[in-house]
Order: C-alpha cells, then sequence, then structure tokens
C-alpha cells in the first residue's frame, strides 16, 4: 500500500509537515524548478550518499536502471494510445525548427509537459482527461512539419481532442460499465461483470494462501472468448521486462548480501515465468530482509489504477536506511503487538500475534514508473493479507522526499495553514507540534495501519473489489488517528506533549473535508482513492459529531472554517468507524463498504468547492508536486569505475527527453 499525503500533495502548507526526524540536505538547495498549470516540479536531494560503500553505490546504480527501464510499461498501462502520442510529442519537442516563443507553442508545451508529468493524457490525480490549450489546426502543422505521419496525426488528434473519446482513467460512477467507462488499458472488450466472473471462478475461498489472480495480466476477449495475456519476459511487456531482468542481474552481482541475490533470483524467475506464486515466494524472502541497507521495490504493485481493484500498475524505488531517523519508526515496530491488542475493534478482527513488523525511514535514488514524477511518501508491503500475517510487512517513510516538500513550502511566502486555520491559536499549535504528528501519522498509518486486523476464515482477499483501496487506505489513517492520541506515544517518548495530537487533527479535518479539493475541477466529483479516504473519515466524523457539536463549521467574513470543539470525542469517532471498516474488511461486507464510499466519499459539496477554489487560487500556490530525479554517473579513473556521484539536474524536460531516449523499450 501506498501512502500519498494530502499535505504532501498539496503545496505549501506553511510549516514543516513531514521531516522524518532532522531535516535533511541544505536549506539553500533550490528545490522548485518549475511550474505548469496545476503543477510544481521540485527536486530531491540524497543525503548519506557519501557515507555509502562503492559497492552499495554500484549496487543501487544497477537497481535504479532496473527502476528507469519499466518506464514504458507504466505509460501503456495507463492508456493504449500514450506511448503513441507521447512519441508525436517527442518528435515535435526534439525536432520542431518554428517558433517556439509563441503564445500557440507555449500552449503545446505546457500540455507536453502535463502528458509526461501524468504519464499519459489523463490527469495523474483525479483522472479526467486533459485538453491543450493550442487549437488543433496549430497542433497539426507542428506534427507536419516534423513528418509525423498524416494518417496516425489525424487519429491521434481525435484521441487528444474529443471529449467524448476516453474522458476518464477510472470511471467509478453508478450509470455505466466500470471497466467498458474506463480508458485505463488494463483490460479490452470484457465488462466488468465478465472479468468477475472470469476470475471468481479461479478463486478457492478456503484456500489460506490465496493467489492474487489478475495482478500481473490483461484481460481480453478475442474471438468471443476470454484470454488473459500475461506480463512477462516472453509475454505481453516483454522487451520493457528483459531490460529490466538484465539490469537486476547487474544488480545482484553486487548485492550486499545472500538474501538480496536469493530475492533479486525469485524476481527474475517471476518475470520470466509470471508465477504468481513465485511473486508471492519473493515477497515472503523480500520481507523477511530486515537488515540490509540498500532496498529497492520493482514490479506490478498497487491496484489503485484498477476500476476493479485487481491489476497492478508498475512501479520502482530504490532506497537505503536513514538510520538516525528510522530509530523512531524502529520504536513502533517494536511495540507492535500493544496497539494490534488495543485497537478499538472487534476481538476476533485483531491478530493473536503480530508478526514480522518492521518499518524504517528511507532516502530514495530513485522514483520510476506509477511512482514518477509524483511519489508516495510512505510504503507498506507486500499487500496480499496472508503474507502480513503470516511473515509480515515493511514499512517505510521516505525522508528526502518528506523533507524537499517541506524545505520548498518554506521557500514559499504564502500557505494553505494562514488561509483555512480559524485563529492563531490553531496556527500556533500547528507549527509547535505538525511536524513530529505527520511523522507519527505517516508512521502508524504504514508501520502499523496496514498491517493491522486479519479477514475472518473464508473472506476473499478482493471481497470488496472496486471499493478495496478507499477503504483500506481509510483503516490505515483511522488507526494512525487513533492511537495519535494515546498517551502509550508520550510514554514511549515519540510525543513530548499529551495535546501534540491536536495538530494532526485539525490538519487532518480540515483538509478531508474542505482543503483538498483545490485539486478537484468544479462539478467534479471526488475519485481517487487517498481523496476519498479522508473525505470520507472527515464528512462522517463531522455527520455523526453533530448532536454534540464535535466539529463545528463556522463563517466569518465570508468564508468558512471547521473547528474541533470536542478532541477526545473525535478521537471516540475516529475508533468508531475504524471498528466498522475493520469489520467490512474482515467479514467482506461488500455492500456495507459501497454504502460508506458512495455516501460520504464521492459528492463534494459545490458552494464549499467554490470557496476552496477561490480562497486557493488567491494563495498563488500549485495543488500538485511532483520530482525530477538526480542522475547516478559512474565515474572513471583508468578505464575503471572508482566512484558513483549525484547530479542534481534542474530541468523537468530535458529529463523526460532523455528518459525516452534512453529507456524506450516499447
Amino acid at each position: 500500500m501506498r501512502f500519498l499525503k494530502a499535505m504532501m500533495i498539496i503545496t505549501g502548507l506553511g510549516l514543516v509537515l513531514t521531516s522524518c526526524g532532522s531535516k535533511t540536505g541544505d536549506p539553500d538547495f533550490k528545490y522548485s524548478i518549475d511550474e505548469f498549470a496545476d503543477i510544481e516540479v521540485l527536486r530531491y536531494q540524497v543525503p548519506g550518499w557519501e557515507d555509502l560503500t562503492l559497492q552499495q553505490k554500484e549496487y543501487i546504480y544497477h537497481l535504479c536502471e532496473a527502476a528507469k527501464s519499466g518506464r514504458d510499461i507504466t505509460w501503456d498501462q495507463n492508456f493504449k494510445h500514450n506511448l503513441e502520442i507521447r512519441h508525436l510529442l517527442e518528435n515535435i519537442l526534439e525536432n520542431y525548427a518554428g517558433d517556439r516563443k509563441s503564445a500557440d507553442f507555449q500552449d503545446f508545451l505546457v500540455y507536453a509537459k502535463r502528458v509526461f508529468f501524468s504519464n499519459g493524457i489523463h490527469h495523474h490525480y483525479a483522472n479526467d482527461k486533459f485538453f491543450p490549450a493550442c487549437s488543433r489546426a496549430y497542433f497539426e502543422r507542428l506534427a507536419e512539419a516534423v513528418g509525423a505521419d498524416k494518417e496516425r496525426t489525424a487519429f491521434l488528434l481525435d484521441v487528444i481532442y474529443d471529449p467524448d473519446l476516453y474522458p476518464t482513467l477510472q470511471y467509478q460512477g453508478t450509470e455505466k460499465d466500470l471497466v467498458e467507462a474506463s480508458a485505463v488499458n488494463f483490460y479490452d472488450g470484457v465488462t466488468a461483470q465478465e472479468v468477475n466472473d472470469f476470475y471468481t471462478k479461479m478463486e478457492d475461498p478456503s484456500d489460506p494462501h490465496p493467489i492474487s489472480y489478475g495482478l500481473n495480466s490483461k484481460l481480453v476477449k478475442k474471438d468471443g472468448k476470454i484470454v488473459e495475456q500475461t506480463w512477462k519476459a516472453d509475454g505481453l511487456y516483454g522487451p520493457a521486462i528483459e531490460a529490466i531482468i538484465g539490469h537486476l542481474e547487474a544488480a545482484r552481482e553486487v548485492a550486499e548480501n545472500d538474501v538480496q541475490k536469493k530475492y533479486i533470483d525469485e524476481l527474475v524467475d517471476y518475470y520470466r515465468t509470471g508465477d504468481l506464486r513465485m511473486w508471492d515466494q519473493y515477497n515472503i524472502t523480500w520481507v523477511g530482509d530486515t537488515q540490509s541497507d540498500v532496498d529497492f521495490v520493482n514490479g506490478f504493485i498497487e491496484d489503485y489504477d484498477d476500476p476493479l481493484g485487481r491489476k497492478a500498475s508498475w512501479e520502482g524505488i530504490v532506497n537505503f536506511r536513514d538510520r538516525e531517523a528510522s530509530k523512531r519508526t524502529e520504536i513502533i515496530s517494536d511495540n507492535a503487538q500493544w496497539f494490534e491488542d488495543h485497537s478499538p475493534i472487534d476481538p476476533r478482527f485483531r491478530k493473536e500475534k503480530v508478526k514480522g513488523v518492521s518499518a524504517k525511514v528511507i532516502n530514495v535514488a530513485v522514483i520510476a514508473g506509477d511512482n514518477y514524477p509524483a511519489t508516495a511518501i510512505g510504503i507498506n508491503l507486500p499487500n496480499a493479507d496472508w503474507i502480513r500475517k503470516e511473515h509480515g510487512s515493511k514499512s517505510v517513510t521516505i525522508a528526502n522526499i518528506t523533507d524537499a516538500y517541506a524545505l520548498a513550502s518554506e521557500q514559499r511566502p504564502k500557505s494553505v495553514l494562514s488561509e483555512f486555520a480559524w485563529d492563531q491559536a490553531e496556527i500556533d499549535l500547528c507549527k509547535k507540534y505538525g511536524n513530529i504528528t505527520d511523522n507519527l501519522h505517516t508512521d502508524l498509518h504504514e508501520c502499523l495501519g496496514h498491517g493491522s486486523g486479519q479477514l475472518l476464515p473464508g473472506t476473499p482477499a478482493n471481497a470488496l473489489k472496486e471499493f478495496t483501496s478507499t477503504l483500506e487506505e481509510a483503516r490505515a489513517d483511522l488507526f494512525a488517528l487513533y492511537y495519535l492520541a494515546d498517551p502509550k506515544l508520550v510514554e514511549l517518548g515519540l510525543l513530548d506533549s499529551p495535546e501534540a495530537y491536536k495538530a494532526e487533527y485539525m490538519s487532518y479535518i480540515r483538509n478531508g473535508i474542505f482543503t483538498q479539493f483545490s485539486r478537484v475541477e468544479p462539478g467534479k466529483p471526488n475519485t481517487e482513492a487517498h481523496m476519498q479516504n479522508r473525505k470520507l473519515i472527515a464528512d462522517w466524523c463531522y455527520e455523526k459529531g453533530m448532536p454534540e457539536n464535535v466539529i463545528e463549521k463556522k463563517v466569518r467574513d465570508g468564508k468558512t472554517y471547521f473547528v474541533i470543539n470536542d478532541f477526545e470525542k473525535l478521537r471516540g469517532l475516529f475508533g468508531d468507524l475504524l471498528a466498522e471498516i475493520q469489520r467490512i474488511k474482515s467479514e467482506g461486507d461488500y455492500e456495507a463498504g459501497k454504502e460508506l464510499v458512495q455516501k460520504y466519499a464521492v459528492n463534494i459539496d459545490p458552494q464549499l468547492h467554490k470557496e476552496v477554489l477561490e480562497r486557493y487560487a488567491s494563495l498563488d500556490l500549485k495543488p500538485y508536486r511532483g520530482f525530477i530525479n538526480p542522475d547516478i554517473v559512474p565515474v572513471m579513473k583508468n578505464g575503471s569505475v572508482v566512484d558513483y556521484e549525484i547530479v542534481y539536474g534542474d530541468d523537468f524536460l530535458k529529463q523526460q527527453l532523455q528518459y525516452g531516449r534512453d529507456y524506450k523499450t516499447l
């Protein structure tokens, strides 16, 4: 599971919300390098690089090459025409010799950057297709000027400009078939019912080690028959996977230890065969490695983009441990059983014995695939519930990414906090404690939240279907919110004040019920799983707390604010909702989960939406942020590599075009 915290995506909060321990890197380093449309592009530093051994640096280098080699898979998964559209954009950007300073070309340039940022023509977060500001005729003239095929260009421009063609990446409404109405490229010619029927026949509810059927394949209908096209070395995405394998094998030769070599071998076997049992075996070996400093994620991991929650998007991350900052997460891991035993859920749903919970703070050396350019700030893997229960899970908080967000915000003059907080007391509390409580929320969410609880025997892992991601993120958030206010955190030395948690409660409610919708277009529903989870929690607690005025809506000078009047009762509401969502997951109560999501998570109050957009616009901030990667460059001496150095670029478009040249596989 991936943690995309709202405060990390919305920029300029005006406080350091997410530093994991002491901030890393140079505060004078320029983090923000580009802005366009609703996006700000940042860069991050890689602190601790010079402390690594040459072998570790070489290992990271090859793992990073493996991660970047999967780039084309993500583009194709997002939409079947994305790669061809990208190639057209690259051709124009690299070869057009006309006027590049004209308003039309600048509009084209913004569109191209948006496509690169989203890994396709649909918004990376809102799912809807976006459009060029330049005219179709101008775009056509650009394509003609660089010798693009006229017939294919006309077809692609239809796809780009027609609002009725492929309007949304992932449809989540009720009027249309979820699969047929989604542009994401996981299915072809099949309906949602056909997909569910296909996999239901495979699944055995009594299997204690259920296979994640469909995780690494495309389901298509050919000649009236439904077949799977597996993503593997001699199957779909074969050339990209072969490139990944080549770099993984090079990394294996300089791995830190035999355990790393073992799970690299297992991952390679999985990529060659497509065997999901081997994927499970790889995850079991990988999750048991808690001692290595260098680690990575590489594969078809998260199913957020699939409207049915089955197919996984490809992603890659390479990282190494931040030892000092990891001391906090180690305390949480060591006390995992206490948190499980005291969870406010039905005892039937608690794990009797928590196994293998490990957590650490990391610095990334590359983000790739579905995690690039917009990335998570925390990750908890593996996703299979039975592996979590029997073998444990790994949780990470990404220090250099969260530090880049925080330091970039400090370099801006305006903040969301000053605009949307009710009074100075709220601002002061958030500035004083927002840093550490937000850190702890991330840690608890990833380290313990996702790994908590258990399914009842016979409950299928995918019982909640298209609502799985939203409800799982809500469950992990609620676990973290509930425990942030527990005296245990002060006892463990994780907080120095029993009042500190209030900063996170204020920020969470303010964001979930109101400010996060600065990134949704007027009249659009709330569709992204993490945003849905936050809205569900905030709106449910607001409604249930109305009789006792737990959360109060206040208006001053025509501006709306949401103020928490009773923090203790709000904590109780968090616990109540956690208990219900855990029950829904443990019992596989699809209808109850559906009702929660559809009632509280989707529809946005139009008046509040209008207000937040107007107030946010006055701050001159971009609602979305992402990154470029640093380059890892071999240093040669007398024909041999003697070191690897980090080189920080500052041009988003340059990196995109470079990646297009260097990692084109499909």
